[in-house]
């Protein structure tokens, strides 16, 4: 799981696996699998980094050479 911030200052946990999309319009709004949409402060550059270390912490990469 990863933290993102919701507009309204909220600490929120998402499973990055379920990120379909990303739209700055011109909040963040990320896109769900499921078609849930959730708006969020962080940047989307954020979101990658957090995604990238989310994966290197579970060993993803590794499986993916």
């Amino acid at each position: 799981m990863i933290e993102v911030m919701r507009l309204n200052g909220k600490k929120y946990w998402l499973n990055p696996h379920q990120i379909e999309s990303m739209e700055n319009n011109p909040d963040l709004t990320l896109t769900l699998l499921s078609g849930k949409k959730v708006v969020v402060k962080d940047s989307p550059e954020e979101i990658v980094d957090k995604i990238v270390a989310y994966r290197n912490r579970i060993g993803t990469f590794n499986q993916e050479l």
